[in-house]
């Protein structure tokens, strides 16, 4: 039985969107689906079923941070039978070429979360997307005329870091952006072997100081949507 879902089998479809912030899922649901239903209110963390193009998805928030995302990633993947996890999130820039608001797809997730570290006894395990999912999302960008980045990103365990400067070492290495859930995602995907894919639209950046509002990043990311509800 779930302890954070209050949901019966089948009122979640087999593909869900995961943005962090509950409100950005209730804007999801009753902007693009149709007929969308709330199945879950449990801590406020809204979810809703409605169909797109006649078939069935969901969307639900889960919150910030690795071990938010995994406790409702594992519950809908071993309660709900949820197979396609596809994370529609804001990230910071960490390099001058990857722009607020470009859309960026994560092929893998480095971390300074020691959860897999604990998970695998000090070996490194390394989070990467669904081949498939990423595959079928790059052609949905290119149909639509949507730009995007892709490469490895960064899921980081503090939004307010001591070290303003620590940025630097990952973005030398070619890591594009941070954001706090991809890892996890990754991680309980890997494990329950179902697909995962995190499409994060950019809202601040590292490198120039320049951000979105709040507002904004809840209700104004529509190219990543658009590319996560063909995945369907």
């Amino acid at each position: 039985m779930s302890v954070h879902i209050d949901a019966k089998k089948g009122d979640i479809a087999e593909t869900i969107l995961l943005p962090g912030d509950p409100l950005r899922a209730k804007w999801i649901a009753e902007t693009f689906l149709e007929n969308p239903k709330c199945f879950n209110e449990v801590r406020n963390m809204f979810g809703y079923t409605g169909t797109f193009n006649g078939k069935p998805i969901s969307v639900m928030g889960t919150g910030m941070g690795v071990p938010s995302i995994s406790i409702y990633a594992n519950e809908l993947i071993t309660e709900f039978g949820v197979k396609n996890l596809i994370r529609v999130g804001s990230a910071g820039s960490y390099q001058e070429h990857v722009k607020v608001r470009d859309i960026v797809l994560a092929m893998a997730a480095s971390s300074d979360s020691g959860v897999n570290e604990l998970r695998f006894g000090g070996a490194n395990f390394a989070p990467t997307a669904d081949f498939n999912l990423f595959q079928k999302a790059v052609e949905v960008a290119k149909i639509k005329n949507i730009s995007i980045k892709a490469g490895n990103i960064f899921t980081s365990d503090e939004f307010y870091t001591d070290n303003k400067e620590a940025y630097k070492k990952w973005s030398k290495f070619g890591v594009l952006c941070v954001e706090m859930e991809t890892a996890g995602l990754y991680t309980v995907a890997a494990k329950h072997n179902v697909n995962a894919l995190t499409i994060l639209t950019i809202s601040d950046s590292l490198v120039t100081g320049e951000r979105t509002t709040s507002k904004e990043r809840e209700t104004t990311f529509k190219d990543m949507i658009k590319i996560a509800l063909e995945l369907a």
